[in-house]
């Protein structure tokens, strides 16, 4: 299996990647995003035969024909296996009903209770293991809007040959999100608040992985879902709950809360394995741009206005390049173009072939905060569940998208309520309480740096705690 960027260097070059390569190596070295050169396929038998297999098992089989040779099967498995040890509920990410068509997929059960940690839990042990057939050293610069950093941190948390660097915006993420960066008190990892929002710690990021003083010095690597590994361990949630509900004999539509496109791209990519998805209904806040560019062909950055989902609050979603190249037709020149266009401009409008080829599968809502408080209360008064603001977010959309009865539709569920407790609790009333596993978060002593929004500063900071690449 060999990995190509989204905006063609590497296969115009003839370096496309193996899936350790790609892995390592996170954003391409032309800012592109690394895809598959084509997509593995599972036919309706085989898809039918998952029915009843562990999550494990499940897991194993939709990873490793993504991994060609850089694994065995087996060891995907033990992978796999330590991965989802960790995680409080046997069946690692539960369906749990609400009415007769609307389903919650619960995939916060993980360590920082966050849909993040099904993928970033695989993603360190992979970084560990790759790392182990190399002499070489892996520097880990990543932005947050949330929930990623956390996860990531106790991913490689201690590990060798890793050092990571997490950005996350001052004051724009919640106190339990907050501290679960940076109460972590390991000596590979940094904390960095800086000034701004997310887009513009994430900007920080894409930069640094084009600046050749950094690249150079450091073997520079990312945890965000620009890194395709991540996003391949997020591809099994959706056909493990889709073959519960009935795959492939039925079909069922996904509702996903999303800012950064990621968790809803690995729906597409389980799509394009083959799974019967009736509908993939994208999920966004008031930072609207993925509702517009997919209504409208708008895909246009506003400013980002801080929101009780702040996860969501965001108007640059990286991974939505993946979509634009795939349903484009793959044309890296034309698509570094249009996004370098994006990226001076920070406007674009999508082309009739990327409009046709996402409206297949993809739709679209927007949820302002009236309507996210009311999807809380709904949840808790019909079926006596506290979801949290982005799961609330997603559930609102697939209410109101209009899916044939017989068509399940699942709300990924993507974080534990008590991360938000206010929110919650001024929704519904009742106050969400931490899971006994991190019940001491608020009595752990912090350690973090605060920066300007300055990519020299940063950039800076990141040169005098990394460890250069020998």
């Amino acid at each position: 299996m060999e990995y190509v960027s989204t905006r063609g260097s590497a296969q115009e070059n003839g370096s496309a990647l193996d899936f350790e390569g790609a892995t390592l190596a996170g954003l391409a070295p032309d800012g592109g995003l690394f895809l598959p050169s084509e997509w593995p396929q599972f036919s309706a038998d085989e898809i039918a035969a998952m029915a009843g297999l562990s999550y494990v098992e499940l897991a194993t089989r939709v990873i490793t024909p993504f991994v060609g040779d850089c694994l065995s099967e087996n060891e995907v498995r033990a992978l796999c296996d330590q991965a989802y040890g960790r995680f409080s509920h046997a069946a690692v990410t539960p369906l749990k009903q609400l009415d007769e068509q609307q389903w919650l997929l619960e995939l916060f059960h993980g360590p920082t209770l966050a849909f993040k940690d099904v993928a970033l839990q695989l993603l360190g042990l992979l970084f560990e293991k790759f790392l182990s057939r190399r002499e070489d050293h892996l520097t880990i610069v990543g932005a947050t809007s949330g929930d990623t950093g956390s996860a990531a941190i106790d991913a490689v948390a201690g590990r060798e040959k890793i050092d990571i660097f997490m950005l996350h915006p001052k004051g724009r993420v919640s106190d339990v999100q907050r501290r679960q960066m940076t109460t972590v008190r390991a000596p590979n990892v940094h904390n960095i608040a800086i000034e701004g929002s997310f887009d513009d710690a994430q900007a920080m990021v894409k930069r640094m992985f084009r600046d050749v003083a950094m690249t150079s010095r450091f073997h520079i690597s990312a945890v965000n879902s620009i890194n395709w590994a991540r996003l391949v361990a997020q591809v099994v949630y959706y056909f493990a709950s889709a073959v519960q509900l009935g795959a492939p004999h039925r079909k069922v539509a996904f509702s996903v809360p999303t800012g950064n496109f990621g968790d809803v791209f690995a729906g597409y990519v389980a799509a394009k394995m083959g799974l019967p998805i009736e509908q993939l209904i994208v999920a966004t806040n008031i930072n609207d741009i993925l509702h517009r560019a997919l209504s409208s062909g708008d895909y246009s950055a506003g400013t980002v206005t801080p929101t009780a989902a702040p996860s969501m609050d965001i108007q640059v979603s990286s991974n939505f390049e993946r979509l634009l190249f795939d349903v484009g037709g793959r044309d890296g020149q034309a698509l570094a173009a249009q996004m370098h266009g994006f990226e001076e401009t920070k406007a674009m409008q999508l082309t009739n072939a990327q409009r046709e080829g996402a409206s297949g599968l993809f739709t679209s809502t927007r949820c302002d905060p009236d309507e996210m408080s009311r999807a809380m209360r709904w949840a808790c008064e019909a079926s006596g569940e506290l979801i949290d603001p982005h799961t609330a977010i997603g559930l609102h959309a697939a209410r109101s998208t209009a899916i044939d009865p017989a068509i399940p539709i699942i709300t990924l569920a993507t974080a534990h309520p008590a991360k938000f407790p206010d929110a919650v609790e001024r929704a519904t009333g009742l106050r969400p309480s931490l899971p006994a596993r991190v019940g001491d978060l608020f009595s752990r002593e912090e350690s973090y740096t605060e920066l300007p929004g300055d990519y020299d500063a940063v950039a800076k900071f990141v040169e005098s705690y990394a460890t250069p690449v020998a």
